[in-house]
């Protein structure tokens, strides 16, 4: 088990890559200037991380919202699909918008970094299996009729994976005028229909 001031460093080195990654790209940023950032000396980075790859990547898994759905799958559902997809909807919109930075970093690194697009998949595939049992356990709870969950999954997650590219910069309206919270219940509201039986 990592100590306090270990766990602090790293998570000072992690932010201060992912705000400076974002602002200026992968390759325009030093380790040493995202040591700088941290308030921590480049030796401190390369004892924790190694390189700069390995610290954005570090940083992916630790941010990033595999974990966080994980346990939200595994606590928090009612079993009630409305209830159920409401909570993943907002729950995912959070994490999404609380990660933005990360978001913009994948999309202008991704195709940039040997092994990183592979790394940022990681965290679409793991939702994308906690939906496909989700739908497929509320089958067997009768509670949803029977179709490709996968798919159903996929299509969830583009769904809402394209109204968090909408909404990213917005501050109180878009283009679309409909507010992100009136989008999630009217959606939540449709899927439930679709899938009821």
């Amino acid at each position: 088990m990592e100590n306090r001031d270990v766990v602090n460093n790293k998570e000072k080195l992690m932010q201060a890559a992912i705000d400076l990654i974002a602002e200026r790209g992968y390759y325009g940023v030093t380790t040493q200037e995202i040591a700088a950032a941290a308030g921590l000396s480049e030796k401190t980075l390369f004892r924790h991380f190694g390189s700069k790859q390995n610290l954005l990547e570090s940083a992916f898994d630790y941010y990033h919202y595999a974990a966080e759905m994980h346990d939200l799958f595994q606590n928090n559902l009612s079993w009630d699909l409305y209830e159920d997809l409401l909570l993943i909807s907002r729950t995912y919109h959070e994490i999404m918008f609380r990660n933005r930075k990360m978001v913009k970093i994948s999309i202008m690194e991704g195709h940039n970094l040997p092994g990183f697009r592979e790394r940022i998949h990681q965290h679409p595939q793991q939702l994308k299996k906690l939906l496909t049992d989700y739908f497929t356990e509320m089958e067997k709870q009768g509670k949803v009729i029977h179709t490709d969950y996968e798919q159903t999954a996929v299509s969830f997650m583009l769904m809402h994976f394209g109204a968090f590219m909408n909404y990213i910069d917005a501050t109180d309206t878009t283009v679309l005028n409909v507010s992100l919270d009136q989008m999630i219940q009217h959606s939540v509201e449709l899927w439930t229909r679709a899938l009821s039986p």
